[in-house]
């Protein structure tokens, strides 16, 4: 099930819980990647919010989002650099992307393999991408109300074990929003310190969200047919050897024709 597009607008650019998050979650962006000058950066999913810092910079940045999720017009004040996809089959080259952002998009998407192997595709050799997915065991996934109570939400052992299954090599991983994800001036007037708590305290229980970083690999060799072999296989097609296995009938009568010639003998 996926997110609508006007709900995550709403809650990112109107509400202050999802501006909070929005600030949480972009300073962690940018503690991975300082800088994205004369890069290409693509965001798949609801990444738009994360992706501002890299107009200025960036040699072109593209928001990616799905059917299923619906596409809105991004930046509003400006031209647009934002696109409706497929969520497996996005309108890019191969090898052409050099920063990637997923956020909203993993964990709410039916074929999650199917869309690691189509970032894979998109990204080239040594690029990087950021998952950003609902903590398992964080506050945020248990609530509903905000975008990260809907869908499957991963441990970072699950997210790291995606990522290398479809050609990345896991670089760092970090988590954000530590604060609780409640809507009231009261608790979000400590959001911001919380948030600088927990980044000292937790690197990743706590946090609402899990941010892994990871490199795209050189495809390596597949060894083809079964990984561990039997030392003795089974061969199907060869004859049945003459003295086999006997019925257990055949194998007493025989028992008793040898007893009756020693008696006699």
């Amino acid at each position: 099930m996926h997110q609508d597009v006007c709900f995550l607008r709403d809650f990112y650019y109107t509400s202050a819980l999802g501006r909070a998050a929005q600030k949480a979650m972009r300073d962690r962006l940018r503690a991975f990647w300082p800088s994205v000058a004369g890069l290409s950066v693509a965001g798949f999913g609801f990444a738009a919010p994360l992706l501002r810092p890299c107009l200025q910079d960036a040699r072109r940045v593209i928001a990616l989002m799905p059917a299923q999720q619906g596409v809105m017009h991004w930046p509003a004040e400006a031209a647009n650099h934002s696109v409706l996809v497929e969520e497996t089959n996005w309108p890019l080259a191969s090898d052409s992307i050099d920063r990637l952002v997923v956020l909203h998009g993993v964990e709410t998407s039916e074929r999650p393999a199917a869309l690691m192997a189509e970032a894979a595709r998109v990204l080239k050799i040594g690029a990087k991408v950021v998952l950003i997915l609902p903590n398992r065991s964080g506050l945020w996934a248990r609530r509903d109300g905000t975008p990260f109570g809907l869908g499957r939400p991963y441990s970072l052992g699950q997210v790291e074990t995606l990522l290398v299954e479809h050609g990345f090599a896991v670089d760092s991983h970090s988590a954000a929003l530590f604060f609780p994800p409640r809507d009231r001036a009261s608790w979000l007037r400590w959001a911001m310190m919380l948030e600088n708590m927990g980044q000292k305290l937790s690197r990743y229980h706590a946090g609402g969200v899990l941010l892994v970083e990871a490199t795209r690999v050189a495809d390596a060799p597949r060894p083809s047919g079964l990984n561990v072999r039997e030392r003795k296989p089974l061969r199907i097609l060869d004859p049945v050897r003459a003295g086999g296995t006997q019925p257990a009938w055949r194998k007493g009568q025989r028992h008793r024709a040898a007893r009756h010639i020693r008696n006699t003998g």
